[in-house]
């Protein structure tokens, strides 16, 4: 019994041993800097019904949405309808993140995307509300690259297809500035958009720019919000 006892244990230990050895140098320091990046926040904790889909009015959720195993594909078609018939905007499957709209504070939207190769031309993330126009903040993709709106010469990140990227992306409303930073790498501080009802949306949403892909798709796990006064 004792010499099986001390085999099993020797063979737990070189378990954790592998375990450890694994974990590759990115990802471990890609975990440290998310840690660093939302220190001094609050995680708001979201139900699943706080996960609103906006997707075309005329399609079943199946066909333009799946969740599982903890990641959320969305795709949609450069054909498709709005959200609703006597919506001005264009084809789209985004999430809108249904927490309280916000006015003030600092504010914070993490999340790995993957998006697939192909997808050319769509928004992946935003965040809702200005003074002037729609958005505060749009990051697309275009050619496997992730731009601020549909400026190519403001990349945040080259080669994005067909790979998880982690997101970070801080709105500091009375500062009036927004901060994205990139596998834990800042990338991006550009000015606040005014206005005074914001809230956190992902997803694809077809831009009418740079030749549109006919299909876009993301995929998103781990998403979080944040928030600290």
């Amino acid at each position: 019994m004792a010499a099986a006892s001390s085999s099993t244990s020797r063979s737990l230990l070189l378990l954790l041993v592998v375990v450890a050895v694994s974990a590759s140098p990115t990802t471990l320091a890609g975990a440290a800097r998310s840690a660093h990046l939302t220190a001094g926040f609050t995680r708001v904790r979201l139900r699943e019904s706080q996960f609103v889909v906006q997707r075309p009015y005329d399609v079943p959720l199946r066909e333009r949405y799946q969740h599982s195993g903890g990641v959320r594909r969305m795709w949609v078609f450069a054909f498709d309808k709005p959200i609703r018939a006597t919506h001005p905007r264009g084809a789209r499957t985004e999430i809108k993140v249904d927490v309280t709209i916000y006015s003030s504070g600092v504010w914070q939207f993490e999340g790995d995307v993957f998006v697939p190769s192909g997808t050319s031309g769509a928004s992946v993330m935003q965040i809702f509300g200005a003074a002037t126009h729609a958005t505060t903040l749009m990051l697309h993709v275009y050619g496997g690259r992730l731009t601020y709106y549909h400026d190519l010469r403001r990349v945040l990140a080259a080669g994005v297809y067909d790979r998880w990227v982690r997101l970070h992306v801080v709105h500091d409303v009375a500062a009036g500035n927004v901060t994205v930073f990139v596998d834990g790498e800042r990338r991006l501080s550009a000015p606040g958009q005014g206005g005074s009802e914001h809230y956190f949306k992902f997803g694809v949403y077809k831009q009418s720019h740079h030749q549109p892909s006919r299909r876009m798709e993301s995929r998103w796990k781990n998403v979080a919000v944040y928030t600290k006064p």
